[in-house]
């Protein structure tokens, strides 16, 4: 577990708010992901979860490259992404793979799955026309689909099958790390554990390092080795999955964890449910100090006046002033 295949230190990705037509001017900025520094190692599940609009696609985006970094870097095998030119990307690109939330949007629908799958095979030289069938065919059938299909379009077939598309596609280039966006959320819980089941049997036969970001912490619980959770563009909390989810120590981790439900009856009925007071605070004007003090029930003024940094606590690291206190 010590070898570092994806590392970011200090990313932060700010969107410009500008106002006018014929004189336009910032008047402000959305802090979408503000200093996330985080690594993934070679063959490891690192689980990212958080509320909606917390930053996790953002700062999935932001690892591919496909929106710019404000600020800190993303490397990969040793390459810096941020400070790479468009041929140097594209050069690395082939290591680092996404699948998408939405399949449907995600798929060309006048595309074939043929097309699909052939189309990075051959871009990137991976086989020649000729081969392209055999190799389509392969992809199909290690992600349980079968090759007759492959002269199909998109709309042709059910979300579970649009997403093991979109996931052969991320495996077409044989990639050494895939980002998986919310990749179950769009489907029926019978289907969500089939593609979860696959993705962690690929991870293993293939030493795939996976960054698996959802909300849902039984999903994330179910598939990964390390959980980071996130919080309004900040991570919050990390450790290992067991640890993070079993013994959560940041009161928005606590919050998260009372809201899964335990298929128990008399052991449901006795949990206490956290419920957080109001709504996240916004990315373009985040409140001084630690960004979940208004929300916090554990608040004290030190939680307003500093803004808490990544500490270690019994093998995991936590971003709260008062650790310890309660």
């Amino acid at each position: 577990m010590a070898d570092t295949i994806l590392e970011l230190k200090d990313v932060r990705t700010h969107f410009p708010i500008h106002e006018g037509f014929v004189i336009r001017r910032q008047t402000g900025t959305v802090k979408a992901v503000d200093g996330v520094s985080l690594s993934v190692q070679r063959g490891e599940v690192l689980g990212l979860v958080g509320e909606s609009g917390c930053g996790k696609s953002t700062l999935a985006r932001t690892i591919m490259q496909l929106v710019p970094t404000t600020g800190g870097t993303v490397v990969l095998e040793g390459k810096n992404l941020t400070a790479g030119s468009t041929d140097e990307i594209r050069a690395v690109r082939h290591d680092l793979q996404m699948v998408f939330q939405d399949p449907f949007a995600s798929l060309n629908p006048r595309m074939t799955v043929f097309a699909t799958l052939a189309e990075p095979l051959l871009v990137h030289g991976r086989c020649t026309a000729a081969e392209a069938t055999g190799r389509v065919a392969e992809l199909m059938q290690l992600v349980g689909l079968a090759p007759r299909f492959m002269q199909k379009y998109p709309h042709e077939f059910s979300g579970g099958q649009r997403q093991r598309i979109a996931i052969a596609r991320a495996l077409a280039l044989r990639p050494k790390v895939i980002i998986a966006d919310e990749p179950v959320s769009a489907l029926d819980v019978s289907i969500q554990a089939q593609i979860l089941n696959l993705l962690s049997q690929l991870t293993r036969k293939m030493n795939l390092s996976l960054l698996f970001i959802a909300h849902d912490l039984s999903v994330v619980k179910h598939i990964s080795d390390r959980v980071a959770v996130m919080y309004l563009g900040k991570i919050v909390e990390i450790g290992r999955a067991v640890d993070v989810i079993e013994h959560p120590r940041h009161p928005y981790t606590r919050a998260l964890v009372s809201a899964i439900p335990v298929p128990n009856p008399e052991i449901e009925r006795t949990r206490q449910r956290i419920v957080l007071p109001g709504d996240p605070p916004s990315p373009i004007n985040p409140p001084a100090g630690c960004a979940f003090h208004p929300r916090c029930p554990h608040a004290a003024e030190k939680c307003r006046a500093a803004v808490p940094a990544l500490r270690p606590d019994g093998g995991r690291e936590v971003a709260c002033v008062r650790l310890g206190e309660f």
